[in-house]
């Protein structure tokens, strides 16, 4: 079965941090660029970050910027996403997807998510 398993959310005060993990299984991750969306209650599902397959190159979201860094264990079949200085507009459901390349729009897989919760 192929598919992606997020973990490592939860609740965390403001200023904390949250390391979340994104592993695949039946499928390797190396020749994949790996995205973090979340969404929030109410809210459209948003960009967060994103890795290329080498890990060479990243982007951010602006609202991140500073705060969040992803990286990537190829030889763990895993993409991690450091949140640290959380804040409460940072809750919601982190979803990690597979594509082609961090440009492509197509995602070939989408993970089932993982709250995370600000919240003092």
């Amino acid at each position: 079965q192929l598919q992606l398993v997020e973990s490592g959310g939860g609740l965390v005060q403001p200023g904390g941090s949250l390391r979340l993990s994104c592993v695949a299984s039946g499928f390797t991750l190396n020749y994949r660029a790996i995205g973090w969306f979340r969404q929030a209650p109410g809210k459209e599902r948003e960009g967060v970050s994103c890795i290329s397959s080498s890990g060479g190159s990243t982007n951010y979201a602006d609202s991140v910027k500073g705060r969040f860094t992803i990286s990537r264990d190829n030889g763990k079949n895993t993409v991690y996403l450091q949140m640290n200085s959380l804040k409460p507009e940072d809750t919601a459901v982190y979803y990690c997807a597979a594509k082609s390349a961090c440009l492509a729009t197509r995602i070939a897989y989408w993970g089932q998510g993982t709250q995370v919760t600000v919240s003092s």
